[in-house]
């Protein structure tokens, strides 16, 4: 059995059931499946990218209810957006190789401020250590990571990873790379230009997705086969690193259907977390307590991408077909749509310690 239990739907216990009767639709959704999500640092405001090729910004009000405040375009479908720490720059990147910055405090024209030779699949501010000031890092389907400085048109810093860049996270000094062939390279940003520590992810199968820690101790990985992985960078003991199940369907004979993990997000304060699958579901985990917290109902279709927002008091996720069923199961009737959830309660707090007399 798996450290945390079936993630399957059987777990009918009441205290564990969450609820999306609250959940709020984002008005004017993007029009072809999301990419990407995230919420500015100092503001209620959602930046969303798109397989549409378009990069949209939404505020939301207290209630819940959003509009759209602006939008901009990327010559392909857009694969990751990013918010400054101070909140007034957004960065996009996707299929066009290039990435894009957009002053949300200026004249809101978005400037191409990175290149690739490849697909860019993730853009990520982070505070430089040597000099406090605002940088980009970008990873590449051309097995680069590339650093730049916003002042200069070229990069200021190259990385060659061992093979093309599918998930990418940044958290204080912490970036964490996750590539094709399960490599997962770990960068101190006060040392940028070499890896850290190199491991093979601890899942078997393709990687989906990095997520550092909100403390930067370590990450989160997620894979097509349905498990998650908790890694330390520095390993405090034996049974520190693990991994578990997740969105499983419960066994039918010898047969088990097994989901894409496609997106992770840690909670802002309390350091829990969520997965989200192609099954449709999202969870909440307490990793050192090793529980679940919530696990909600099927939302009707793959939940592609989540976030937080600063406080942890909202958490959105995207729903879309992600191709996992290959072209057959692709329909215009497949829903898409960025939901809105209130976290209430408990629903992500962690469990209260229980000492042992």
């Amino acid at each position: 059995m798996s450290l945390f239990g079936s993630a399957a739907p059987a777990a009918s216990s009441t205290n564990t059931q969450g609820d999306l009767s609250k959940d709020v639709a984002l008005n004017q959704p993007p029009e072809d499946t999301v990419t990407d999500l995230v919420f500015s640092p100092t503001a209620e405001i959602l930046a969303v990218s798109s397989w549409d090729k378009k990069v949209r910004v939404y505020e939301i009000d207290n209630s819940g209810q959003s509009q759209g405040k602006h939008a901009y375009d990327h010559d392909a479908p857009v694969f990751s957006v990013d918010f400054s720490k101070d909140g007034t720059k957004l960065v996009s990147a996707g299929a066009d190789k290039m990435a894009k910055l957009c002053d949300l405090g200026g004249n809101l024209q978005a400037q191409q401020v990175a290149a690739h030779d490849q697909p860019i699949k993730c853009a990520k501010f982070f505070e430089s250590p040597q000099s406090n000031s605002t940088m980009l890092v970008t990873g590449s389907w051309d097995k680069t990571v590339k650093y730049w400085d916003l002042r200069q048109s070229t990069p200021v810093g190259t990385v060659t990873a061992q093979e093309r860049i599918y998930s990418m996270d940044v958290r204080n000094n912490l970036l964490v790379i996750g590539t094709a062939d399960r490599y997962i390279n770990v960068v101190n940003l006060q040392d940028p230009l070499k890896f850290y520590k190199t491991i093979q992810s601890p899942l078997k199968w393709q990687t989906r997705v990095v997520s550092c820690f909100s403390d930067a101790s370590g990450f989160a990985v997620g894979s097509i086969e349905g498990r998650c992985a908790i890694q330390y960078v520095e390993e405090k003991d034996a049974t520190s690193n693990f991994s578990f199940k997740c969105h499983r369907d419960p066994p039918q004979g010898n047969v088990t259907n097994v989901y894409s993990v496609n997106d992770i997000s840690f909670h802002p304060v309390h350091g829990t977390f969520s997965t989200a699958g192609s099954d449709g579901t999202f969870h909440f985990w307490d990793k050192d307590a090793k529980h679940r917290l919530k696990g909600y109902p099927t939302v009707g279709g793959s939940i592609v991408a989540t976030t937080f927002n600063s406080t942890g008091s909202i958490f959105a996720y995207a729903v879309g077909y992600d191709w996992s069923k290959g072209h057959q199961g692709n329909n215009p009737q497949y829903p898409n749509k960025v939901m809105l959830h209130p976290v209430q309660g408990d629903e992500c707090k962690p469990r209260p310690s229980v000492k042992k007399r």
